[in-house]
Parts: C-alpha cells; sequence; structure tokens
C-alpha cells in the first residue's frame, strides 16, 4: 500500500474498463485520482466506488479547450498533477479500403491527438509541481498488422514514437517527468467485447499463468500502469512495455 501515497493522478477514459482499473489501482495506493470520462456518468461512477480519494470530471480527450478547462480546474484544487494516464480510446473496426477519411480522423483525434494534448497541457502543471510520470495507452497494435483495426494501430502507432519524442524533450529540458508507453494485447474490456461483437457479453478471466490464447484482465495493465506511475520506476523514460501474454514475440 501507498506506492504513490500523496500524488495527484489524471486518468483519461477512466469511466470504464482500462482506466477504471487504472483509477481504482492508483486511488488504492495512495494517490488522488481524477476521474474524466467524455461520458461523465460513467467516470462519476468510478468516483463514487472509489471514494474520497477520487473526484470525476468530464473530458473530451480531443478537444482542446476541454484539456484546458480540465487542467485550470486540477490547478485549482491540488496546484499540482504528479501522473498522467492518456488512456481514453475507440476502436474501429475496418481495413484500409474500408475506413473512411472520416472515420480515420475521428478514430485519430482521440487516441493521438488525444494523447498530444493531454502531454502538452499536462507538462506546464506537472514541472509547478516538480515533475511527474505520463503513461500513454498504446497497444500491440502499433507492434503488429492488424488489418481489421487500420486506424487504431494508425493512431496507437503515433503514441508509441509521441511518447519517445516528449521523454527526450523533458531529459533535455531538464524536466523532472519521466514519459513511457504500454502496449497491451488482447484484454476484457467493453471495447474488446464491442470489437468481437458480444457488446456487454464479458468473459471470466482465470488466475494464476494464461495460455497463449487467453485475454488478460484490466488489473494486469493497470499493474503496470502503477509500477510506471510510482518512484520505483524513477530510471524508466522513453520506453515501452508490452503487456500480452507473449503474443508479439510467438513465432506463429
Amino acid at each position: 500500500m501507498g506506492r504513490v501515497s500523496g500524488k495527484i493522478a489524471l486518468v483519461t477514459g477512466g469511466g470504464s474498463g482500462l482506466g477504471a482499473a487504472d483509477c481504482e489501482l492508483l486511488a488504492q495506493e495512495g494517490a488522488t485520482v481524477v476521474v474524466t470520462d467524455v461520458r461523465i456518468e460513467t467516470a462519476e461512477a468510478v468516483a463514487q466506488r472509489i471514494g474520497s480519494g477520487a473526484i470525476a470530471i468530464a473530458l473530451d480527450v480531443a478537444s482542446e479547450q476541454s484539456w484546458i478547462a480540465v487542467i485550470a480546474e486540477i490547478d485549482r484544487r491540488f496546484g499540482r498533477l504528479d501522473i498522467l494516464v492518456n488512456n481514453a480510446g475507440v476502436v474501429l473496426v475496418a481495413d484500409v479500403e474500408q475506413t473512411t477519411l472520416e472515420q480515420f480522423r475521428w478514430v485519430n483525434a482521440i487516441m493521438s491527438e488525444g494523447v498530444f494534448l493531454g502531454c502538452q497541457h499536462a507538462i506546464p502543471l506537472m514541472n509547478k509541481g516538480g515533475g511527474g510520470s505520463i503513461i500513454n495507452m498504446s497497444s500491440t497494435g502499433a507492434l503488429l498488422g492488424y488489418p481489421i483495426y487500420l486506424a487504431y494501430s494508425a493512431a496507437k502507432g503515433a503514441v508509441r514514437s509521441m511518447t519517445k519524442s516528449v521523454a527526450v524533450m523533458c531529459q533535455v529540458k531538464g524536466y523532472k517527468i519521466r514519459c513511457n508507453s504500454v502496449h497491451p494485447g488482447a484484454i476484457e474490456t467493453p471495447m474488446v467485447q464491442e470489437a468481437e461483437g458480444r457488446i456487454g457479453i464479458e468473459e471470466q478471466v482465470a488466475e494464476g499463468v494464461l495460455p497463449p490464447d487467453a485475454k488478460g484482465h484490466p488489473r494486469d495493465v493497470a499493474n503496470m500502469v502503477l509500477y510506471l506511475a510510482s518512484d520505483e520506476s524513477r530510471f524508466v523514460t522513453g520506453a515501452e512495455f508490452v503487456v500480452d501474454n507473449g503474443l508479439t514475440i510467438r513465432p506463429f
């Protein structure tokens, strides 16, 4: 307990799936968590489950004005930001021939531009408080070729590269801010359920070591986020952490 005690954390897309798991674990380990989501009712539900260690704020990650307002509110309430988890995401099942330009721009506005805006607007507040940790949610989609997730993979690839650029910039400028990316494989979340055509139908994830074709639990990713958010990872920046049960290394 207490691995991020006293820290202020902002999690985007915190109303469900990986984001909700991140919020809950960070709060359990002592952080005050700002749960944000474009659907404020889902963010409020997560914050209520957590209790006094969380507040909910509406955030449209694709809107710069929304980011400005949320960062200003965090500054007003806490005067600092120590952890940013750029987690918000959407999925579009379509290959390059099926994806429209409008759809491509929509997906990238949320998961590429949204991460850019998050980093850009959070860094000054992190510097005000003496530094922090930015954790960008990428995917194995940035590392493998998934034909039917063209726009999603493009956005996650941008997140991977952007993370490294931000990490180096912070070091060069002397900012005490680290920036890393997390690359989950298939995790049992509402997004995966939607992509597999089983909305609302949840599969149980077993305990212990899992077989190659199993899905992970959101907590598997949250544990990595917690490590990167904590001071335990002080010597880690610009790195990519694959949480995929060996998917990306299997030759078959």
